[in-house]
Formats: structure tokens, sequence, C-alpha cells
């Protein structure tokens, strides 16, 4: 079996000012504060002997290696990331950085804002610029209806028909709001 990984699909180059800012102390955070840390402790240890053995070293290499690919990483998405300063002309429709309110058949209401990728982790209510449901939801405005095909084992079932294979969930947009 091949330790072969195909490449992440590539997302968005958007990103809120809160979630760049958030990336540059991170990686502010790797290059001078963590990375110096493990590198100091991977000297001490490589200095008592025999490196084979010794799990401190080992262990640090393999700490240092995983530091050094997520600086790299952030190194490179920083400089291909746009960051989104400007509200929309039109803000009574859903576009990126808004927070979109949309309401279920069964009248429960989800708020979600729609972000980059890069920054989905800061906030549950955070979706993905390229996530089927920000899609949908792209230059709608309240009182529009959106409905988005799933397969069935997705979500919690809403139809009894022991046959279907994908289910459809239907939510209208009950408000859009930016600068929340």
């Amino acid at each position: 079996m091949s330790r072969y990984r195909p490449p992440r699909p590539r997302s968005s180059p958007y990103i809120t000012p809160t979630g760049y800012a958030r990336l540059q102390t991170e990686l502010t955070y790797l290059w001078k504060e963590k990375r110096p840390e493990i590198t100091a402790k991977v000297s001490e240890a490589a200095a008592l002997g025999d490196r084979s053995e010794n799990a401190e070293y080992i262990y640090g290499k393999r700490a240092l290696r995983e530091i050094d690919g997520r600086i790299q990483f952030l190194s490179k998405r920083l400089d291909e990331l746009s960051v989104v300063t400007k509200t929309p002309k039109n803000t009574d429709q859903g576009y990126f950085g808004a927070w979109v309110t949309i309401e279920d058949d069964e009248g429960l209401r989800h708020t979600y804002r729609i972000v980059g990728a890069d920054e989905l982790d800061i906030d549950p209510a955070y979706i993905s610029i390229d996530a089927p449901l920000a899609r949908a939801l792209i230059g709608k405005r309240v009182g529009d209806e959106i409905s988005m095909d799933q397969p069935l084992q997705i979500g919690p079932p809403r139809i009894l028909d022991p046959h279907a294979t994908r289910i459809t969930f239907r939510y209208v947009i009950t408000d859009i709001q930016y600068g929340k």
C-alpha cells in the first residue's frame, strides 16, 4: 500500500482580515518562538550521545519537521491569499463575509458566515466559500429559497422512502448582514 496522498483541491484565495491576522500570528509564533524552543531541546538531546536510541532527539526532530512543514505552508498560503476588506455594494445579497440566516422546513434557524477555507476553525458558524451551502447562498436575497441534494448518509433522514439514495434539503433565507 502506497503512502501517496493526492494534493488538496485548490481552495478560494479569499480571507477576512481577522483570518489573515490569525494566520500571520501563527506563522510568527512558529518561526520566532516554537521552532527555536524545539531546536534548543534537540540540541540538548543530541549532546547526550547516541542518537539512535535517544527518544527526545528523535521526537524533537519529528516535531521540527512538522513545524517546518507548517511554516512552509503558511508562508506560501499567505502570499496567495486576497484579503477582502470591502463590503459589497449590494448588501441585501449574500456574498463573501456575510452572515446569512436560513430557515429549514421544520422552522429551525441556522446562521452562518461565508468565509475563506483557511478560517473555518475559528467559529463553528463559519462555512467555507467553497462549501456547497455557501455556493448556494452566494448572490441570493432574503426570501429566496435554496435546495440542496445530498447523499442519504449525510444528515438526519427526512424522508421515509427506503429506496431513496439522495435527500433534498430546502432552506429559506431569512436575514443577511455584514459586519455583525
